[in-house]
């Protein structure tokens, strides 16, 4: 998730009840909940660098405990010298106390970031599995929202109640109700999520079975997701409304993959590709060709939108005639680009170039009848009831968000 988020959860903690175990409780928290991302500075030895170590160890559950250890220690030590430097004694600052708080904060920024699509590796260094719940954006505004109104609401409530000589207003429920709504948030995500996958698997695509379906949430519509499904010979990508129960094929896209050709073998030897691949969970290859070279792209369409504009995570390598690699370079956000317009199999594409790599086609519509080999369950025998009045009440209590 997003330092803001990360933040604002910190705070939320800290006024739920934790400042009470440790002075200092919510600067601690702060801290804590971000120290993870100090990771960043690797990006100082280029994106490909930092593709490869951002979640990595500080990301993992011996990162996040040593880091709680060694802030704990800081907040000791600058205490003391703080102390020293005013002339008082030193502080009432506990070792275990403070290590517990700052625990949870690192240990808060990991749940948070398992959430997301993204995934993090909480077993390094003994595995480098990714690992990811895929039920929150990486920015989320409609949490953000909660946790500002949260935090804020009680604070202004507090201040007009005593300019109207209350007394003794307290409005302490505010952080608390905060946490609780993120908690709802990922069940009902967790619910539509669940829902997305059961009616992206209740069907065939292209007379095939699937081989593994994923589904990747919108920025702030719980119910609206991004699915993601494999084929022995292609990936489609289609949009999924689980409130409405349907699938919109009018934008569906299929990215056929890349048989094995010189060019692209070449790329995969790349340290940016090697990398890249180690991270994506559906990577698709193409080549473009060039007047001395090729040019071949691999994505990874979990992070594929048909309805932004530019394609993040993207890697390019540049080859010459005889396939030996003259550039290679890796993009947290690819080229600015519209949708380019579906072609079947074996046409030329001007984003893909050529008839080598993987091609881009229109979709067969899932809710056609008239193919005997097209597969379609009924999404009443898919779902229960019972599902379909959990998100509808989940819905009118969080309201219907923004699509992005």
């Amino acid at each position: 998730m997003d330092n803001l988020t990360h933040s604002l959860t910190a705070v939320a903690m800290s006024q739920a009840g934790l400042q009470r175990f440790t002075p200092h409780a919510t600067l601690t928290l702060i801290a804590a909940s971000n120290l993870p991302d100090l990771d960043i500075i690797t990006v100082l030895d280029g994106s490909t660098a930092y593709l490869k170590h951002h979640r990595g160890i500080t990301h993992s559950l011996v990162g996040v405990t040593a880091l709680a250890l060694i802030l704990a220690a800081l907040m000791i030590a600058g205490s003391k010298l703080l102390a020293r430097l005013r002339g008082r004694p030193p502080g009432k600052l506990s070792f275990l106390p403070l290590f517990v708080v700052c625990w949870v904060g690192t240990g808060s920024h990991l749940l948070l970031d398992f959430t997301n699509s993204y995934g993090v590796r909480p077993f390094l260094p003994f595995s480098g599995k990714w690992y990811a719940w895929d039920i929150m954006f990486i920015i989320d505004p409609l949490l953000i929202l909660a946790l500002v109104a949260a935090l804020s609401l009680p604070a202004l409530l507090r201040m007009v109640a005593e300019e109207v000589g209350a007394r003794e207003a307290k409005y302490s429920w505010g952080p608390a109700v905060g946490l609780a709504f993120m908690a709802l948030l990922w069940g009902v995500r967790d619910t539509s999520h669940r829902q997305a996958l059961g009616m992206l698997g209740a069907y065939n695509y292209g007379r095939e079975a699937p081989l593994s379906i994923g589904a990747f949430p919108s920025t702030a519509n719980p119910f609206l997701w991004n699915g993601v499904v494999e084929t022995p010979s292609a990936f489609h990508v289609l949009p999924v409304n689980t409130l409405s129960f349907t699938i919109d094929p009018e934008r569906t896209r299929v990215f056929y993959k890349a048989d094995r050709r010189p060019a692209l073998d070449a790329a995969q030897s790349t340290s940016a590709v090697k990398v890249f691949s180690d991270f994506a969970r559906y990577p698709w290859m193409t080549r473009r060709d060039r007047p001395r070279g090729y040019s071949v792209e691999l994505r990874d369409l979990r992070f594929l939108s048909a309805t932004r504009r530019r394609q993040a995570f993207l890697v390019r390598v540049e080859l010459d005639l005889g396939f030996s690699v003259v550039e290679e370079r890796f993009s947290f956000s690819g080229p600015s680009q519209r949708p380019q317009p579906p072609s079947r199999p074996g046409n030329s594409n001007p984003l893909l170039g050529g008839g080598e790599g993987g091609t881009i086609s229109s979709y067969d519509p899932v809710t056609q009848h008239d193919d005997p080999h097209h597969k379609q369950r009924n999404p009443s025998e898919v779902f229960p009831k019972i599902g379909l009045r959990l998100l509808s009440v989940a819905h009118s209590q969080i309201g219907h968000g923004a699509e992005s």
